[in-house]
């Protein structure tokens, strides 16, 4: 254990198990795609959202969180042609109390809910946005390199599609991130709100008409066209040819759009803002939760780590170019004579 802490540059106590730690008893997280990720990215991204967990425990006991309050609505994976995943998110606008028309800042709804969200470091770009239910409260983990504030919401809204419906689901299915992904769109884009606001043809003012919307709804263009053919607004031979004139135009990863800020997590910062206000240093904080200090730096941040460049291929093609997994942990360079430097 010793060379282990010196080697990762982490306190011994890093690997103890305390009894009022929570994360061991997670669920397992909602991947977007087994085939694409390694088991090995996989439990890594699982076993940085424990850490998320286990700090957010260690402010906990200093600043009260609101309470976990996310509905259940079970869809089974075996209706695959019903509409329990329209019906779960018509339930979650109810419950939560969202007014009729575009959902608002979907994280900081998440926060005000009790979800923990949070961002993953640039190491573990690969694995996309991941969701999964502990004993402290539900996480979602962002990807940090989609820094697009349209795909984002969209992201945050499947995710809690999986916290809503898919509490006892086989994570990683087809069908799973199917119904994950109508749930979204029937928050995003309520069915009886926006169907009559949709171009039933792609002629004439369509693209403005869409363009209007995506501001309007906080969504992307494509997911406004899959929508429209949906509801059987667009037929499938308009609703292809708009895509293909949006892989023309390169849309497909760079739609315009007039909002460039994405939505940032607030639940973390804000405490350890006002502790630091109080007094309690972020070292101390550090030390109460036992993390290297960039770790809980990435888990306490408002932002992504903007110093890890933006790569111009999708994250799809991010985890088809690099299949090796790269430490969280910053390791030091071995210091005895003839040893190998660990980066």
């Amino acid at each position: 254990m010793a060379q282990l802490a010196l080697s990762l540059s982490v306190d011994p106590g890093f690997f103890a198990v305390r009894p009022e730690d929570v994360a061991a008893l997670s669920t397992t997280p909602h991947f977007r795609s087994l085939r694409s990720t390694s088991q090995l990215a996989r439990d890594q991204a699982f076993a940085y959202g424990q850490l998320a967990v286990d700090i957010a425990a260690s402010l906990e006991r200093h600043v009260e969180f609101p309470h976990p309050d996310v509905p259940s609505f079970p869809v089974s994976v075996d209706d695959q042609n019903g509409d329990g995943p329209e019906r779960a998110a018509r339930f979650v606008r109810e419950q939560w109390g969202i007014e009729s028309g575009p959902a608002g800042h979907l994280v900081r709804l998440l926060e005000n809910h009790g979800v923990l969200v949070v961002f993953s470091p640039p190491q573990a770009a690969s694995v996309d946005a991941y969701s999964f239910d502990s004993r402290l409260r539900p996480v979602v983990v962002l990807n940090p390199i989609k820094r697009d504030y349209y795909r984002q919401r969209f992201d945050v809204a499947h995710e809690l599609g999986h916290l809503v419906m898919h509490s006892d689901a086989e994570p990683g299915g087809r069908i799973v991130e199917d119904q994950a992904h109508r749930f979204a769109a029937e928050l995003l884009m309520p069915a009886d709100q926006i169907r009559d606001l949709l171009p039933a043809a792609m002629g004439g003012t369509a693209w403005r008409v869409l363009a209007r919307l995506k501001e309007q709804w906080g969504v992307s263009i494509q997911a406004l066209l899959y929508r429209a053919r949906w509801l059987g607004r667009l037929s499938d031979v308009s609703y292809r040819n708009a895509m293909t004139t949006i892989s023309t135009r390169g849309w497909r990863r760079n739609e315009p759009g007039l909002v460039s800020a994405i939505e940032q997590p607030s639940l973390l910062p804000r405490a350890v803002e006002l502790l630091t206000q109080e007094g309690i240093a972020e070292a101390r904080l550090v030390e109460q939760c036992r993390v290297p200090p960039y770790l809980f730096g990435t888990v306490a941040a408002r932002t992504p780590d903007n110093d890890f460049p933006v790569p111009t291929t999708s994250t799809a093609n991010a985890q088809q170019v690099s299949s090796r997994v790269v430490s969280l942990l910053e390791r030091r360079q071995q210091a005895e004579t003839g040893g190998s430097a660990i980066k």
